[in-house]
């Protein structure tokens, strides 16, 4: 398809694409929308920025348009459910726009960090379209404000992160109460096993659609690593700004206090920025990405749960201040550049606690990151480790092809992984969402017992 009229698409939606200035479908549009529209199960894998949104709001829109009936109260015909408070909104908002000229149309958002009464009034008069946080659905079924027995489409968007802030057994809950006949439609940008697993459950003979390899990173970005030690972060980020042509620069912590402290450096160094993460309330997050959107702040720290569904065109950078501690969380952060055709640039700091975690990226990438050593000391005299995780069939593995390890040590030469720490010094790292959520031995999230993501 080479363009949105070739969909069959009602002519209303067209309109609103029309105002949109949207011309000709991404991949995973062009895949998703004729297949979706024919009421098919599908499973979606794209990364961050290929227009995976439109891909499912539309054929659901089309849908609404062509059954055109009154829900009931306290019902949704349509569920969408999404790790973040951000992602939702920016998903509801999609909607809206697309189905503008198709009145009446009720979009209901349910997420966290708000009053839920509010979204209680909403639903009693019932909603075509419910967008929502797993936590906060959950707590409007508890308190009998919302039924889920009537859902004809459900959407489950960004399921690996939902896997990696811990919602997976929230998932399945919300999935037991829904109709069996329900069309379902899966979208991740990676594939891990609980995820498939979970596919497999939720999916009935769904259509498969990949329009990048899993694990891959965008072409157009360019991406560096500098080593450096753990002190001279906050200079070298200072001299990053400096020196490189910046439009946005999304820069991410691993912690929310350590991104309250690099506002501090920036700030005091004389540089505008701000920061979004769980302690932040939903108005300051919406009024600080606002700013960042317009371009009036155009340096925004953030941490990887806060910053997902940060969908701002024109984030020129993004920096990995602390590289993650799981290699995917490296793609979603670097897809927030390169976005709607652009090209982009990610530089990572590395210092000699994270050399695990650069190997564990190039490893999941495949390819070696061009790495600059900025360390003012001798860099460790250990050897390079030769375990099993390094090959593969019995062959040692290659990292990325025609593409030599670099000389200058860029990967470190501990025998150990450093172990997960829990994030601000043993308190946990905040889902975004005002709980908390731990880290197992394998560096992986889980959920605190006893407190449910919202």
């Amino acid at each position: 398809m080479t363009s949105f009229n070739e969909f069959g698409l009602a002519e209303l939606i067209n309109r609103a694409l029309a105002d949109e200035k949207y011309v000709t479908p991404t991949p995973i549009q062009a895949q998703t929308i004729p297949i979706a529209a024919q009421g098919r199960d599908v499973i979606g894998i794209a990364q961050t920025g290929t227009g995976k949104t439109a891909a499912f709001a539309l054929p659901i829109l089309n849908h609404l348009f062509n059954k055109r009936q009154r829900p009931s109260q306290k019902s949704c015909r349509v569920l969408v459910l999404s790790p973040t408070r951000e992602l939702s909104g920016q998903i509801a908002d999609s909607f809206k726009a697309y189905g503008r000229h198709i009145r009446p149309l009720e979009i209901a958002l349910a997420i966290g960090g708000v009053p839920i009464n509010r979204q209680i009034r909403a639903l009693s008069r019932g909603a075509e379209v419910l967008v929502a946080t797993p936590g906060r659905l959950l707590d409007l079924v508890n308190s009998r404000a919302l039924w889920l027995d009537q859902v004809e489409v459900l959407v489950l968007d960004e399921a690996d992160r939902m896997l990696d802030m811990g919602f997976i057994h929230d998932i399945k809950k919300i999935v037991a109460m829904l109709p069996k006949s329900r069309q379902t439609l899966f979208f991740s940008a990676t594939m891990p096993q609980e995820i498939t697993r979970l596919a497999d459950a939720m999916l009935r003979d769904p259509v498969r659609v990949a329009v990048t390899p899993q694990a891959s990173t965008a072409d157009r970005i360019d991406q560096r690593v500098i080593l450096t030690e753990k002190a001279s972060k906050p200079s070298l980020l200072v001299e990053v700004l400096k020196t490189e042509k910046t439009d946005r620069v999304l820069v991410f912590t691993r912690t929310k206090h350590g991104a309250d402290k690099v506002v501090r450096g920036l700030q005091k160094a004389g540089h505008a920025a701000e920061a979004i993460h769980g302690n932040k309330s939903q108005n300051q997050r919406e009024r600080v990405l606002a700013a960042f959107r317009d371009g009036k702040l155009r340096t925004l720290i953030a941490t990887d749960i806060a910053a997902r569904g940060i969908d701002v065109d024109g984030v020129s950078h993004v920096v990995n201040y602390d590289l993650p501690n799981i290699p995917e969380s490296y793609i979603h952060r670097i897809g927030r550049t390169a976005r709607a055709g652009a090209e982009g640039v990610a530089i990572s700091f590395c210092d000699n606690e994270e050399r695990a975690y650069l190997r564990d990226i190039e490893r999941l990438i495949r390819i070696t990151i061009p790495a600059t050593d900025r360390r003012t000391g001798k860099p460790p005299a250990h050897p390079a480790p030769h375990h099993a995780a390094n090959r593969k069939n019995g062959r040692p593995y290659h990292r990325g092809k025609h593409q030599p390890r670099p000389q200058n040590g860029s990967h470190g030469h501990h025998n150990a992984r450093p172990q997960s720490q829990h994030a601000e010094q043993g308190k946990g790292e905040p889902n975004g969402l005002g709980n908390v959520t731990f880290l197992h031995r394998s560096g992986e999230p889980r959920r605190n017992a006893g407190h449910r993501p919202r």
